[in-house]
């Protein structure tokens, strides 16, 4: 038990004191099979930035928006960050291709993957889970 006016207690107890529930992106209903994403305001170590979530294979994914190659927005329209085939997330200023499964880069001039943000799918909505580094813009 930590003394009153000292550190929070540590180990998994003393985490899930200080996490962050997870927060509401859109119903479900709205990312449509490799459709238009869905795209979001977070905090990234402190700093706004803007991330997605995108519907690929039957699964939520998210990403930071963000190339791994310069950091710079990935989306060539607002919510578009799937090439002409559907089939990969594709930076619209460099080319650099990944994978919408686990954000890894498969080609073009990238030397890893996107952030990815963990998601959930519950009673029709999706929720992203803000983690340390990666928090809502707005905070109760």
């Amino acid at each position: 038990m930590a003394e009153a006016g000292g550190p929070p207690p540590c180990g998994p107890a003393g985490l899930a004191a200080a996490a962050l529930p997870p927060q509401r992106l859109c119903a479900g209903a709205e990312l449509s099979e490799k459709g238009r994403a869905v795209v979001f305001d977070v905090l990234h170590f402190r700093r706004p930035a803007r991330a997605f979530a995108l519907r690929f294979e039957g699964r939520v994914v998210a990403y930071l928006n963000r190339c791994a190659h310069v950091p710079t927005e990935l989306d060539w329209q607002p919510g578009e960050f799937l090439d002409a085939q559907r089939e990969f997330i594709v930076c619209a200023v460099h080319g650099a291709t990944y994978a919408p499964q686990s954000g890894r880069c498969v080609g073009g001039p990238c030397t890893h993957g996107l952030l990815s943000i963990e998601t959930i799918e519950r009673d029709g909505a999706v929720w992203w889970l803000p983690t340390r580094d990666t928090r809502p813009v707005f905070v109760d």
